[in-house]
């Protein structure tokens, strides 16, 4: 390679570049390339730091300008560290895909086929009835709620293959009505019913032995739950207000628990 404008030289006067020289050229050159089809915005692993330089947050390495960054990415270092990223990441995803279908993430066939998701059409609202009730003995509050499904469909075997469920939400994870702590959700979901939901204190449940029940009854296709609060002083009677379907938090049903 012949360098005859290089600075501080006459032309025809430059001898043959060294080494050294060739490799600064050939930074140079992919310098000005990267600057020309790269967008910075777009990479991943650029950031400016405090300091006013660039780092390199894959390699870890520290740069004065976007050039020398630029200069960089295009060296043996970083292309190594970008397929190493590459192949752990392609390890991870293989690895984590059984997980997920084991755990019902992804439902498959027998012959290994994903099962599209059922497509369920809500046919309104089911009916409800709430009860407040007092333990005689220890004379704590209570709720006891009665949903009914009465349009389960029901399996060739007689038994209904879909089973109520049920969820207790905070005040905070629902984005319908201003956050309130002194009111949870309580919610009700079950194919092909709307997800009903209603609004209680937010006492602390009891869940000792025969004070939280739930109850399935498939002859007259009613869900019931029942619950008392701890305590008995500093507290009046519980109140539950129903929240319209319109009201309550879309495509919450899945993520209730049983």
């Amino acid at each position: 390679m012949d360098f005859q404008n290089r600075a501080g030289s006459k032309p025809g006067s430059a001898g043959v570049a060294g080494a050294s020289e060739s490799n600064v050229d050939r930074r140079e050159r992919l310098r000005k390339l990267a600057l020309e089809t790269i967008d910075l915005a777009k990479d991943p692993y650029f950031m400016k730091n405090h300091l006013g330089s660039y780092e390199c947050k894959l390699c870890l390495t520290l740069h004065n300008n976007e050039g020398s960054y630029l200069a960089h990415t295009q060296g043996k270092k970083h292309q190594t560290n970008l397929a190493r990223r590459a192949a752990r990441d392609a390890k991870d995803t293989t690895a984590v895909q059984p997980l997920v279908a084991a755990a019902g993430g992804v439902k498959r066939t027998a012959a290994g086929m994903p099962v599209p998701r059922k497509v369920v059409v809500k046919i309104g609202r089911p009916g409800y009835k709430v009860t407040k009730i007092r333990d005689p003995a220890t004379r704590q509050f209570g709720l006891l709620f009665q949903i009914q499904y009465p349009e389960i469909e029901a399996d060739p075997s007689g038994t209904n293959s879909v089973r109520p469920r049920h969820r207790f939400m905070s005040a905070y994870e629902q984005k319908v009505e201003e956050h309130n702590k002194a009111y949870q959700y309580l919610l009700f979901a079950c194919d092909p019913y709307e997800t009903i939901g209603f609004r209680v204190q937010s006492r602390e449940i009891d869940r000792g032995e025969g004070k939280f029940w739930t109850h399935w009854d498939p002859v007259s296709k009613t869900f019931s739950l029942q619950f008392f609060f701890k305590g008995t002083r500093g507290f009046g009677e519980p109140t539950a207000t129903h929240m319209l379907p319109s009201q309550t938090v879309a495509g919450q049903a899945p993520g209730i628990g049983v």
